[in-house]
């Protein structure tokens, strides 16, 4: 008897998946939930879990196929008990061959190999078995994964190529050569060094399709200002201490910012909305997208409810969404229903930029890294610590007025911290 394993549903709007890569091969015991197989979508990556416990029987969407939601992945077989099926061991009975020597029938199911002199079948036992997964994994790892992905489909013994890269590593010309595939010369794209070619993820498709989409149907406008941070540094500086002791974290800008973002969107509910149709729609919810760059690239994580959230509330929620960005553990729901967008890219070290909306919504606010810089105050320079702050927005539905208005209350806001725990 065998079950299914079948392509989950993703999420509002997702119909289908990329099969980024199978955790179990066919053959291997798997226990009912145990993670089998990696699916990639166009916002998160997900394990999809076995149905059952048992043998992976066949695996019929590999690893690259697109495939839709209910399609079949694989299947798992399990005995008529419900139980994992374990590989037989036979029982070990002495044989009696010629000259009296007792020869014991091999105890396991395992592969076999010839040795071509002595016509013996040898038995790989476990200790020889790891030590070739971890010679081979060890391998891999200096691979790139163009050369990877030509080994592995063509089940090239890479251990008796010899590389003409540094220190012996094998580059994807190596491969070229040995399977004699180079184009005719007049077909050929000149090249001016070493280079590789890796199809984009699903996660880099679609970022690159959304930023692309921003720019071609909305009305795109940045508008800019500066904010004096002294203020929201010494508050920090002077509650950090009690703050970290009774809420068991630290008290970060980004709090700040959310909340002073809040109050402005409560103030001017345009940068809050976005187009459908023919139609603005107006959100009297506020949820606080913000950019968190992990190693597959740009995810925009939403921090719900927001106007309803303590500082220490704000402050554990984004460590604990932005851990789980970096994980690879983000649900579809985590990255829903966002109103407005705050990215920081300060945090890099940009001191300035133009931020590109995060569709539909319609106004994202770029927080920039904090720099002593000299500004006049009551007529005397002083040396301030000042951010730049971009409000980028769709002026289709946000007037000059408005947009300059919005990050100027920002900038209010933040210059005077008070203010946002009375919530003025």
């Amino acid at each position: 008897m065998s079950e299914k394993i079948l392509v989950p549903v993703l999420g509002e709007s997702i119909t289908e998946a990329t099969v980024s890569k199978w955790l179990k091969n066919e053959g291997d015991a798997v226990e009912i939930d145990e993670p089998i197989v990696e699916l990639e979508t166009d916002k998160v990556n997900l394990e999809v879990p076995s149905p059952v416990s048992g043998i992976i029987s066949e695996i019929n969407s590999k690893d690259g196929s697109v495939v839709k939601v209910g399609a079949l992945l694989g299947s798992v077989s399990v005995n008529s008990s419900g139980t994992m099926k374990q590989k037989e061991i036979k029982k070990i009975e002495p044989k009696v061959e010629q000259n009296n020597i007792i020869k014991l029938e091999t105890q396991r199911d395992e592969p076999e190999i010839f040795d071509e002199k002595k016509e013996k079948p040898l038995v790989l036992t476990n200790e020889v078995q790891e030590k070739e997964k971890k010679e081979n994994l060890k391998i891999d790892q200096t691979l790139s994964p163009a050369v990877r992905k030509i080994v592995d489909e063509n089940k090239i013994d890479i251990k008796s190529i010899k590389g003409s890269g540094k220190d012996g590593r094998v580059l994807k010309g190596d491969l070229i050569d040995l399977m004699g595939t180079h184009p005719p010369p007049s077909e050929r794209k000149i090249k001016h060094g070493q280079e590789e070619r890796i199809k984009m993820t699903r996660l880099r498709q679609t970022i690159a399709k959304r930023l692309k989409q921003a720019q071609d149907n909305a009305a795109l406008l940045t508008t800019f200002n500066e904010v004096d941070m002294t203020n929201v540094m010494e508050m920090r500086k002077e509650n950090q201490e009690d703050f970290q002791n009774r809420y068991g974290i630290k008290l970060g800008f980004m709090s700040f910012f959310v909340k002073a973002c809040v109050v402005a969107l409560k103030n001017f509910p345009a940068v809050n909305a976005e187009i459908e149709g023919d139609e603005i729609i107006y959100k009297n919810y506020y949820n606080i997208s913000f950019a968190v760059g992990t190693e597959k690239g740009l995810v925009v994580p939403v921090l719900k409810g927001a106007d309803e959230l303590s500082f220490a509330d704000i402050e554990k929620n984004i460590k604990q969404i932005s851990e789980k960005a970096k994980d690879g553990k983000l649900a579809i729901d985590d990255l829903q229903g966002g109103t407005f967008t705050i990215s920081n890219g300060g945090v890099y070290g940009s001191m300035l930029s133009t931020p590109i909306l995060n569709l539909p919504q319609s106004g994202v606010l770029g927080m920039h890294n904090i720099v002593d810089r000299p500004i006049a105050i009551n007529g005397e320079i002083k040396i301030r610590p000042i951010m730049y702050l971009a409000l980028s927005y769709d002026h289709r539905i946000i007037d000059g007025k408005e947009s300059v208005s919005f990050l100027k209350m920002i900038k209010e806001s933040l210059e005077n911290p008070r203010r946002l725990f009375l919530d003025i």
